[in-house]
């Protein structure tokens, strides 16, 4: 027993001597991995009250509801929204919603181009631009834009990105102000976000709004939440890792969904398996860390 000891001990002081390019080497694989062969590792994430609360109200809406999603987020957020603001698209179009972007910020248009075309490309949903979706172009103001939505949205925005008129768009007819909609959909950096969508805007106008958002902005909503203001929300990386579960669930359930291609399999989002690379490197760094320390302890008892 006292040899088994004896070689643990030994083992562990050469392990603090490994070579930093090989721990290097396993960190890098192991965010590599999860990101490039999402199917082989996928950790289970519990999913948040918020979080499903969110997937409660936009799974209440009904074929031809009119949802507003708008797009407050740029280049540097894009890692922790952009995952939820497509798992919101794609949950959205199985249930024959009609959806209208609007970006806030002037990143904002690209984001929303980037979404619509990465759900488009997918082909997983049998979709059409005028149809199913309209994109309004950016319009300069901020909190001034969403109270121009509020009450008098054409006298803001007389044509969408592809400079076609709004009133040549089957899609507008009777949409003119933010109670035209039947729920809002934020996604949110910064300001303008969802607390300017809730004073200017979905308060006043009894207009049912959730949230999308960075982790570091969900203190500041919280109390919105609570109070029923703004219908859950998606806080972050693990926040859309979530939503993408319970729709990459939702979706694979329907059977014969009119809005779906059924020869396009279902596949999983992309926060997920950056939350497993995340997970994995950081549980590997603890390892390490704690190895290093009780190599580190021994040796100094060594050399005493």
């Amino acid at each position: 027993m006292t040899k088994l000891f004896t070689n643990i001990k030994n083992y562990l002081i050469d392990l603090g001597k490994l070579d930093r390019r090989y721990i290097f080497l396993l960190i890098g694989l192991s965010v590599l991995i999860p990101l490039m062969k999402p199917n082989w590792i996928n950790i289970p994430i519990k999913t948040t009250n918020n979080s499903q609360i969110v997937f409660n109200e936009l799974n209440k809406l009904n074929e031809g509801d009119r949802v507003l999603v708008s797009f407050e987020y740029g280049a540097s957020t894009k890692p922790e929204i952009h995952p939820m603001s497509v798992a919101v698209l794609q949950h959205l179009f199985s249930k024959g919603v009609k959806v209208y972007t609007v970006p806030l910020w002037p990143e904002g248009l690209m984001m929303a181009k980037y979404a619509i075309q990465e759900v488009v490309d997918s082909k997983l949903f049998n979709i059409k631009e005028h149809v199913d979706y309209v994109s309004l172009p950016y319009k300069a103001g901020g909190e001034i834009i969403i109270r121009g939505i509020a009450t008098d949205l054409r006298s803001i925005f007389t044509q969408d990105v592809n400079n076609i008129l709004l009133k040549e768009i089957p899609m507008m007819k009777g949409v003119n102000r933010v109670s035209d909609f039947d729920f809002v959909f934020d996604l949110s950096a910064g300001v303008p976000g969802n607390a300017e969508w809730v004073q200017f805007a979905c308060d006043e106008y009894k207009v049912p709004l959730s949230s999308g958002c960075t982790s570091i902005m969900v203190t500041d909503a919280i109390p919105y939440v609570e109070s029923g203001q703004i219908r859950g929300i998606l806080a972050g990386m693990p926040g859309a890792a979530e939503y993408e579960q319970m729709v990459f669930k939702y979706l694979n359930s329907l059977d014969k969904n009119k809005y779906m291609n059924p020869d396009i399999a279902v596949v999983p989002g992309k926060a997920t398996s950056r939350m497993s690379a995340q997970s994995i490197a950081h549980v590997l760094m603890v390892v390490f860390i704690i190895l290093g320390n009780i190599s580190y302890y021994l040796l100094r008892r060594r050399a005493e």
